[in-house]
């Protein structure tokens, strides 16, 4: 698929980052990866077979939305919904907390959930590819968790 078919094909993903812009980070707490929220979101991610499994430290770099974000991939459109459904089900029922907001359901190429303080992403191949979330934050340290 040639670069212009994909940033037409992908253009309405770039709304799942915008929808960062319209809140503030939330300075009153502060995350870790031993967080509860943070280990229960990556589990549920596991469970449901989540591939290549990062987290990007976002706490030291000043224009970041949030403290963490986890990026993940999923093979298919229906294990995109099946991971986000499970993180969130997943985060009410052990952290008794709600998504602020999630963006993509529709498309389930590219689904947001945001947190606040921690904002998920599930995608498929080729936007994480094209988008290079971890590129784009490369400020922030990485770490791989997949099992």
């Amino acid at each position: 698929m040639c670069h212009e078919a994909l940033n037409k094909k992908f253009y309405f993903n770039l709304n799942n980052l915008n929808v960062l812009q319209t809140r503030q980070k939330s300075s009153i707490t502060r995350l870790t990866r031993n967080s509860k929220i943070f280990k229960t979101i990556i589990k549920a991610i596991q469970d449901k077979k989540g591939d290549n499994i990062v987290s990007l430290d976002l706490r030291k770099v000043e224009e970041a939305v949030a403290d963490f974000f986890i990026i993940c991939q999923a093979n298919s459109n229906t294990q995109i919904k099946a991971i986000a459904d499970f993180v969130e089900e997943e985060v009410k029922g052990k952290c008794l907390e709600l998504a602020y907001k999630h963006e993509g359901r529709q498309a389930q190429q590219w689904i947001l959930i945001d947190y606040v303080n921690v904002v998920v992403h599930i995608m498929l191949p080729e936007p994480r590819k094209f988008y290079q979330l971890e590129e784009m934050w490369s400020d922030a340290p990485l770490m791989e968790h997949n099992d």
